[in-house]
């Protein structure tokens, strides 16, 4: 939610809440506009939890408050005695959100001196307007979807263009530096969205148990590590052997069926079929020719990784 968006919401909010309260004819009708201030958040479901919980924790300081007021006295000692009791209560019941506003509800009772069904109600009242008209104006939360496919589209665009310079780094030799860059594009843009992501789900109410986007970019940010795990041991598979172009020539392959909607099922029997090669391929006789096969071994079981990362998600939405 934009800063714009929710001084708006606070604006408008605060003032139906107050203009409510005092339409009841409510005694301290401004409290009403406080809580709601402190009800407007930026998902729809933190809303209404928060306000749940700052109902049940009205309706605990009320009653702490008036058995204390009530077989002791208004004063400010019970009043101190009521925070000993009520704050550490609060904390256990995980609804220690309502703690300020309860208090200052509780604050009335002391200052009328009484307990009165007719000041609790009012109290209790105050609280419900303010978080009820919170909940209803946090109701309208721009969808963040548009967004979202368009880092999606970005993320995937980016990983192609780092598996083709996989290709380009074995069969010609090119620098690794743009490869870097986009390593550290594709960590920035995925933290990105996965925050978006999440704000997008907690802005559903009734919202499925699991999120496809939350997943999706899950997925993605796992493959992206065991791409930064390659491209480091890039460095040691320098010579021009038949293992490495085809293995230059998979990475290709890979960038140009990287969509999200892809099994990997070909991909995973080309792998095996590169592995089987390795077995049967005539041993190295050097000593840069053993390093450059098992680099090349390393960045082939890394790259197996990377596709059974894929291969897993794909599996687990299909289910």
């Amino acid at each position: 939610m934009t800063v714009s968006l929710r001084a708006i919401k606070i604006a408008f909010a605060t003032t139906i809440a107050i203009f409510l309260a005092q339409l009841l004819q409510l005694d301290y009708s401004v409290s009403a506009g406080i809580i709601a201030i402190l009800s407007v958040l930026d998902t729809k479901k933190s809303s209404v939890r928060i306000a749940l919980q700052r109902v049940s924790s009205t309706i605990l300081a009320l009653t702490i408050a008036t058995i204390l007021f009530q077989f002791i006295d208004f004063s400010t000692l019970v009043f101190g005695l009521y925070l000993l009791i009520y704050i550490p209560l609060a904390y256990k019941l995980n609804v220690e959100v309502g703690i300020a506003p309860c208090s200052v509800l509780v604050s009335h009772l002391l200052v009328e001196q009484s307990t009165s069904i007719g000041w609790l109600t009012n109290e209790f009242l105050l609280m419900v307007i303010g978080a009820g008209i919170a909940i209803l104006f946090n109701l309208y939360m721009p969808s963040k979807e548009p967004q979202l496919l368009v880092l999606r589209t970005n993320i995937e665009e980016k990983m192609k263009q780092i598996l083709i310079g996989f290709d380009l780094i074995l069969t010609n030799g090119y620098s690794n530096k743009k490869v870097e860059c986009l390593l550290n594009e594709l960590s920035e843009d995925l933290k990105i969205a996965e925050k978006m992501a999440y704000t997008d789900y907690n802005n559903q109410l009734f919202s499925p148990d699991k999120d496809y986007l939350i997943h999706y970019f899950d997925m993605r940010q796992q493959q992206v590590k065991v791409l930064a795990e390659m491209s480091t041991d890039l460095g040691a598979c320098s010579l021009p052997t038949k293992q490495t172009i085809i293995l230059a020539r998979l990475f290709r392959q890979t960038a140009e069926q990287l969509h999200e909607s892809n099994p990997v099922v070909d991909l995973k029997k080309d792998i095996q079929s590169l592995l089987n090669e390795f077995r049967n391929s005539e041993l190295p006789k050097t000593r840069k020719e053993f390093e450059n096969r098992a680099a090349l071994f390393i960045l082939l079981n890394d790259f197996t990784r990377f596709i059974q990362i894929k291969k897993e998600f794909f599996e687990q939405e299909k289910a």
